[in-house]
């Protein structure tokens, strides 16, 4: 019963939508997946979708729980990071943080 029930644990995700500067998303995406690639527990997966033929793009971060997602994004090396991706935005970006209701795979 226990896998069950950890079956139906919601996820949760941090959804980031932001502009770059023109012509700065290809070395934003490199960033992004270096910062990606410093998560540990809790880390369920992530996506960065662009707008065609523009530079405006959201990034969905997929966590086990809240608490995991925040001991994630204050290591060292995920801060440094974002500080080197920081004035690639035209202004900061905009982030919210959603419970996961529904998940359909293929």
């Amino acid at each position: 019963m226990t896998e069950f029930l950890d079956f139906l644990k919601p996820k949760f995700a941090y959804v980031a939508l932001g502009e770059f500067k023109p012509g700065k998303f290809e070395e934003a995406q490199q960033l992004y997946e270096k910062a990606v690639s410093t998560y540990g527990q809790g880390f369920k997966g992530a996506y960065l979708l662009r707008e065609p033929g523009t530079d405006k793009g959201i990034a969905i971060i997929l966590w086990e729980s809240q608490e995991d997602m925040e001991a994630n994004q204050h290591n060292v090396a995920y801060e440094a990071i974002l500080a080197q991706m920081s004035h690639l935005f035209t202004k900061a970006p905009t982030t919210s943080f959603y419970e996961v209701c529904s998940e359909i795979h293929q």
